[in-house]
């Protein structure tokens, strides 16, 4: 009988074993590979994210004004080149598509650059490498880009594009994933310091030259906490505040925006995510909302 009970005990362990390690390869990309995830050589990882900001409100005016709308598509590339998944190289594509004026906010997808109303076009590109500054804390990680402007002028008869300068950016990835993988928590602390010529405005108050970003730093924590129904689904609520520091252009600004969203593992290496949020206060800025949804697939 002991015998029995013994042989039974060694197989429920490794049963239980065996579990275990299914359950660790069923986690997928959603659960996995978190912005703070590094990695293998030879991975390769592309998303494409599209953000449509609108507003009607402002807090340069008292109550309704003219919409404006503001399109934002990314595509971002990365692939590992250390064999200890320590360090990934990539390159951030930037397009845009803009219209004022109390035009439809669909309208950003016309591109039909209508003078006065509307502009559109590839805006930056940026080389960026990503590594791990502690081994020891290896959902720890730090992204650093330089954004190299592609746009002529940021304002053109009237209608704002992109800023026209370059950006030092370094954004801070961690995460934490719960015990039972249903919850996660990912922080993220976005620095971006601006610089090129100072804005030139003509007559007409276009920006001919410079930005009204240059010599200015914007930095931006964000909150994200995550639940997971199941490995392939995920439900998100976030909190972000950005702060632009003058550090010579005269120009501060902040906001706080908060949102929602949600990502589903389509296939093995394809996500979708959609995402939602609102400003709900701020200084020298918009008051609107954004749309958002993005792929990504790893391989």
């Amino acid at each position: 009988m002991r015998k029995i009970i013994t042989l039974i005990a060694i197989v429920a362990f490794t049963f239980a074993g065996f579990s275990q390690e299914d359950q660790n390869q069923e986690r997928s990309v959603i659960q996995e590979y978190t912005p703070s995830k590094l990695l293998n050589k030879g991975q390769w990882d592309i998303k494409w994210f599209n953000n449509l900001y609108t507003q009607t409100k402002s807090t340069f005016s008292d109550g309704k004004e003219p919409r404006q709308t503001f399109f934002t598509s990314t595509i971002d590339v990365f692939t590992g080149l250390s064999e200890n998944s320590s360090f990934n190289v990539g390159l951030l594509l930037e397009f845009r598509s803009n219209v004022i004026n109390d035009r439809s906010a669909l309208d950003v997808f016309s591109f039909d650059g209508e003078r006065g109303t509307a502009r559109s076009g590839f805006t930056s590109f940026a080389p960026a490498v990503k590594f791990n500054p502690i081994k020891s804390v290896s959902n720890f990680t730090i992204q650093t880009a330089f954004h190299i402007p592609l746009v002529d002028q940021e304002t053109d008869d009237g209608v704002f594009l992109d800023q026209k300068g370059f950006i030092f950016q370094n954004r801070f990835f961690y995460d934490y994933t719960f015990p039972g993988d249903k919850w996660q928590l990912f922080t993220e602390l976005n620095t971006e310091y601006n610089f090129g010529k100072k804005a030139v405005q003509d007559a007409n108050f276009d920006t001919v030259e410079g930005s009204f970003a240059n010599n200015s730093l914007n930095i931006t924590p964000g909150v994200f906490i995550s639940y997971f129904p199941s490995p392939k689904f995920t439900i998100l609520g976030l909190m972000q505040h950005s702060q632009r520091i003058d550090t010579g252009n005269d120009f501060e600004q902040d906001f706080t925006a908060i949102g929602g969203g949600a990502k589903y593992q389509l296939t093995k290496s394809l996500n979708i995510e959609t995402l939602y949020t609102n400003f709900i206060r701020g200084n020298n800025t918009g008051l609107g909302q954004t749309f958002n949804i993005g792929l990504r697939a790893l391989f």
